[in-house]
């Protein structure tokens, strides 16, 4: 069962879209939940063949838009909302994953008689990984996580000391999309959001109080996130396991739109060692 671009409304809050895949059966299933990363989407690439196989292993998988992340309800695939992108900060996507963590384990959602809520498994990648290990770390429902291609500082790209001078004289500054080519905004805002909550978003704290099991997956030829962030967070969980993808980019070597019918070696290689790990 597919439940694709439902809408959760909260209230005076951005809507936030989300995707369901499921077998609706007798059993309560294991909820995972996915965060997607920086210029990401639920719909970006191949990630509809992760949620796909994931149902296929009876899990509730579940991806959504971050509420700032550029898309809206109408539209949300890349980023017609850029207004919104500017605005967006760690702390909006923390209650976003809060929110939707929320709404699929209330007793008044749907189809909860499909979940098992004492299995939660939180999977993000790039920033998204960051933001999920830092939920992680505070939320104890939160039984497993799965971080690929994750960042291990948030610290490093909140700013470029360089320019915080200019970049607080001019209100905002630009990132230029390689892929859309659109001019990105990031506000100020993002960086005060940051030094406001400097504690709680240090990954390298939040890695260290993490009591739970941690899969770590990263390509040997990423250089979006080098290698190295995925050793660092290994380093710092207590029970974690970092499976070296080689030879494997920042994206496990797919690409959007994804046009394909066969898939990468590495990308399914991914999805296995996530779901082995989630059935232990």
């Amino acid at each position: 069962m597919k439940l694709i671009n439902q809408i959760l409304d909260r209230g005076d809050k951005k809507p936030i879209l989300w995707d369901a895949y499921f077998n609706k059966n007798s059993k309560q299933k294991p909820l995972i939940i996915f965060c997607h990363g920086y210029k990401g989407f639920k719909d970006w690439g191949a990630w509809y063949k992760v949620a796909e196989s994931f149902a296929e292993e009876d899990f509730f998988f579940v991806k959504f838009n971050f509420s700032h992340n550029g898309g809206t309800i109408k539209q949300p695939i890349d980023f017609p909302d850029l207004e919104a992108f500017g605005q967006n900060n760690y702390s909006k996507e923390l209650n976003d994953l809060a929110d939707i963590i929320n709404f699929f384990t209330n007793p008044s959602f749907e189809y909860i008689d499909q979940i098992d809520v004492n299995a939660i498994v939180l999977i993000g990648h790039s920033r998204g990984g960051g933001i999920a290990i830092i939920k992680a770390s505070e939320d104890p429902r939160i039984k497993k996580l799965i971080t690929w291609a994750s960042v291990s500082s948030f610290g490093k790209r909140s700013s470029t000391t360089g320019d915080l001078v200019q970049w607080k004289e001019d209100g905002v500054k630009y990132i230029t999309n390689g892929r859309t080519k659109q001019q990105m905004p990031h506000y100020y805002q993002f960086y005060e959001d940051y030094i406001s909550n400097e504690k709680r978003f240090d990954i390298e704290r939040c890695s260290k109080a993490l009591k739970i099991p941690h899969l770590i997956l990263h390509g040997t030829n990423d250089s979006a996130v080098l290698f190295e962030e995925g050793e660092n967070l290994a380093h710092w969980s207590l029970k974690a396991e970092l499976v070296a993808l080689k030879d494997t980019d920042h994206v496990f070597n797919t690409k959007h739109p994804w046009d394909e019918n066969n898939f990468p070696k590495a990308f399914l290689e991914l999805i296995k060692k996530s779901i082995e790990f989630t059935k232990r």
